[in-house]
């Protein structure tokens, strides 16, 4: 595998080019951050961040569903946004990743 394959084979795959994808990995990189850090302060004094690590997780997870629903190759990587039939509510399909955090 070449050199430049290895830095734009996946960016190609999800419809975006290498700097395009870096933004996009920053832009979740960051809140992600914001995240873990919350985390560790409730663990050290859990009467502080009781739901930012949840809430962040939860809006990333809608936000990474909206863009997998919006790709070309969305389909493809996540073929249960793009079922027929009965589909569970979105609420309980946040409920399903919720750590309890």
């Amino acid at each position: 595998m070449s050199l430049k394959r290895l830095f734009t084979e996946h960016p190609a795959s999800v419809g975006e080019t290498y700097t395009q994808h870096m933004g996009v990995a920053l832009s979740f990189a960051l809140p992600l951050t914001k995240a873990a850090l919350g985390a560790f302060v409730h663990a050290v004094l859990p009467f502080l961040c009781t739901t930012t690590a949840s809430d962040t997780v939860k809006g990333l997870h809608a936000r990474m569903t909206r863009r997998c629903a919006a790709c070309p190759k969305g389909p493809v990587h996540r073929p249960e946004l793009f079922a027929t039939g009965p589909r569970m509510p979105a609420l309980e399909r946040f409920s399903a990743f919720d750590p309890g955090i």
